[in-house]
C-alpha cells in the first residue's frame, strides 16, 4: 500500500483545514488508519486514529477540534481540523496498518505504511 497525504498549507489561527490520505496499490479496508505529526525539533506524535470498526481516538491536544473519517469507496481517509492554533504547526503524516496492538494504537512504531507528509503552518 502506498499513501499520499495532501491538504496542508499556511493558514491563520482559527482557520480550518482538511487533510487527505489517498491509498494506491491496495484497499484500505481492514486497516487501522492514523494521523501523526512532527513539529521542528520534536518527536513524531499521535494525532488521531480510526479503527477497523470505525471507532476514533484523538490526542488530547486536538480532541474537540478535529475529526478523522474514512471513505472506503475512495480508498482514502481524512483529518478535518478546526480552530487551528500555532502549536498545530507541523508536518502531518498519515499511516496505516492491518494489525496492531490496540492498546498501542497511538504509537508510531505500530504502523508499517506511511505517507510522505504534508506541512501545516498556522500563523498567529
Amino acid at each position: 500500500v502506498q499513501l499520499q497525504a495532501s491538504g496542508g498549507g499556511t493558514v491563520q489561527a482559527g482557520d480550518s483545514l482538511r487533510l487527505s490520505c489517498a491509498a494506491s496499490g491496495g484497499t484500505l479496508s481492514g486497516y487501522y488508519k492514523a494521523w501523526f505529526r512532527q513539529a521542528p525539533g520534536k518527536e513524531r506524535e499521535f494525532v488521531a486514529v480510526i479503527t477497523k470498526s470505525g471507532v476514533a481516538d484523538y490526542a488530547e491536544s486536538v480532541k474537540g477540534r478535529s475529526t478523522i473519517s474514512k471513505d472506503n469507496a475512495k480508498n482514502a481517509f481524512y483529518l478535518q481540523m478546526n480552530n487551528l492554533k500555532p502549536e498545530d504547526t507541523a508536518v502531518y503524516y498519515c499511516a496505516v496498518d492491518r494489525t496492531l496492538i490496540l492498546s498501542s494504537r497511538r504509537s508510531p512504531e505500530q504502523y508499517h505504511y506511511w505517507g510522505q507528509g504534508t506541512l501545516v503552518t498556522v500563523s498567529s
